[in-house]
């Protein structure tokens, strides 16, 4: 029996999109930067020393995402994983898998859980059985003064639209919703915990304010739907979007701390007993910056060697550029075509024996090649993981893709062609802006959203609608990623396994001196008329 009016106070922390992140630098030029888990770790350490009763959740996205991450995946993965030391250092009570934890197979995701001293737990990826995949639906955590905390876990079911099937094989994605409302009843009936933490690596659908949807209504991001739906949840930490969050939604608190270690998320709970029970009686939800923090030299020093061998690798030549591949406006990248893009195209098409190929410049930060290309300049401007696809796709079905891609802009008050806002929130989506190669066309931003495709020609003669065309992608948009439904389901013809960094690499490699070209096969414009507006 706990004593009347007795009071408590719990703070949940939560990382999510560390995206291999440890140490507060650019791999592409060493420029200091304001992120990595290094100086959240001094964020966590000092709410430790504060804190009544704490909690420390990463909610997915984990073990993949910078040349680190890459290089222990794919180079020295017989090491434990540096990102597991580091949570496990700064001893975190529960991960949570996210889509990104796949990318390099289950056997690397299996090892690295099994260097983790905290359970991974996810309830709505299971066996053929039901069961859960990886073992853990939830975990409890009981504390001396008698709060029980159930924390459930739960990953976005939109994955086997983006990942290789290979490395999701034997999984089951089921709805997060429905498991949801399952665990949170079995955590309050059969655990009797006092309070219920759902860690989904999923985001919000529709705004936190108005509950009007913030993009397409698919089963990508259900956070809002968890909060409105199923009755016991009193927080939700969530993840995937790159957000930074922090709201109440339906009385459920929400936090969302954006990614790559740039903020934490803060939840702190007021409770009183009541009876042998405690009960909520206040949340308040906040985002803790890595801004001007001082990184925490314990994990340096964790992973210093894993860094040192890193930038070694990063720095060996791979080959050599004549002519200009740098990028310096993205924009004017992707207005009109420029020979890094060109350069990966021709890649693809040369690998896949594809006649047709479409990529993307991923984010702002790719600065495209320089005369003498590193390795880091690769993995530097190649961010993701992904393998290439050789789908059998009529002509319409690029047209539909082109008329997609074609959202990517508008124009604003002054007739200029401006990135979309549909493009940058709820976060920047500029890797779903698609460029292609061995077809010939226009997009005029001057048109309506669906019409902007003015000309679609193959070697200059119209591309038949009816007709089918091998058309070489990487796997993520092979499969739908990115709201390019019109690939879902087509036949595949090839698949090539290696990495695309790899095959870049393996193509200057064996070239030496790789010319910089363009051929000008597509362009905007904004002719006539008025744009769609965002």
């Amino acid at each position: 029996m706990l004593a009347p009016d007795q009071e408590c106070t719990l703070t949940i922390l939560q990382t999510s999109d560390l995206h291999g992140s440890i140490f507060p630098h650019s791999y592409a030029n060493h420029e200091p930067k304001e992120l990595g888990l290094a100086k959240l770790a001094a964020r966590i350490r000092e709410e430790k020393q504060r804190a009544d009763q704490l909690l420390v959740i990463d909610c997915g996205d984990l073990i993949q995402g910078t040349p680190l991450a890459y290089h222990h995946a794919r180079i020295s993965h017989e090491q434990p994983n540096p990102m597991i030391l580091c949570l496990n250092e700064l001893g975190y009570d529960a991960a949570i898998p996210g889509n990104h934890e796949f990318n390099y197979g289950l056997p690397f995701l299996q090892k690295a859980m099994s260097e983790s001293r905290f359970p991974w737990l996810c309830a709505n990826l299971t066996d053929a059985d039901g069961k859960p995949f990886f073992g853990r639906a939830y975990t409890v955590k009981r504390f001396a003064n008698g709060l029980a905390i159930g924390i459930i876990g739960l990953t976005t079911s939109y994955i086997p639209h983006w990942e290789n099937p290979a490395h999701i094989a034997g999984i089951q994605f089921r709805d997060p919703v429905e498991t949801a409302r399952y665990w949170v009843r079995f955590l309050r009936e059969e655990e009797a915990v006092d309070v219920v933490v759902v860690a989904y690596h999923g985001g919000l659908e529709r705004d936190a304010e108005t509950g009007e949807p913030t993009e397409p209504l698919t089963t990508e991001n259900q956070g809002y739907e968890l909060c409105a739906s199923v009755e016991g949840i009193d927080v939700l930490l969530t993840g995937h979007q790159h957000r930074m969050l922090a709201a109440t939604v339906h009385g459920v608190a929400i936090v969302q701390p954006g990614h790559e270690g740039r903020m934490a998320g803060k939840v702190v709970l007021n409770l009183r007993a009541k009876e042998s029970r405690w009960e909520i009686r206040q949340k308040q939800v906040s985002l803790l910056s890595a801004e001007g923090v001082q990184p925490d030299a314990s994990l340096l020093e964790l992973a210093a060697d894993y860094e040192a061998e890193t930038q070694q690798w990063l720095d060996q030549p791979i080959g050599r550029i004549e002519g200009n591949m740098r990028i310096t406006d993205p924009l004017a990248a992707r207005l009109q075509e420029h020979p890094f893009i060109e350069f990966i195209n021709r890649v693809q098409i040369e690998m896949s024996g594809a006649a047709i190929s479409s990529t993307a410049l991923f984010d702002n930060a790719a600065a495209g090649f320089a005369e003498n290309v590193t390795m880091r300049d690769i993995v530097s401007n190649y961010i993701y993981p992904n393998t290439l696809k050789v789908l059998r796709v009529t002509g319409q079905d690029i047209k539909d893709a082109l008329e997609q891609t074609a959202g990517y802009f508008d124009l604003n008050e002054t007739g200029e062609i401006v990135v979309s806002p549909r493009f940058l929130a709820p976060k920047p989506q500029h890797y779903n802006y698609d460029m292609w190669e061995g077809i010939e066309y226009r997009i005029n931003v001057a048109k309506p959203l669906g019409q902007r495709i003015e000309f679609l020609t193959q070697e200059h003669k119209p591309l038949e609608m009816a007709a089918e065309y091998e058309v070489v992608m990487n796997h993520y948009r092979a499969g739908g990623g990115g709201n390019y439904t019109m690939f879902q389901h087509k036949p595949v013809v090839r698949e090539l396994a290696i990495e695309i960094a790899e095959l870049l690499a393996t193509y200057l490699l064996e070239r030496k001196v790789v010319k910089a070209t363009v051929n000008a096969n597509w362009s905007v414009v904004a002719i006539g008329g008025q744009g769609s507006g965002g």
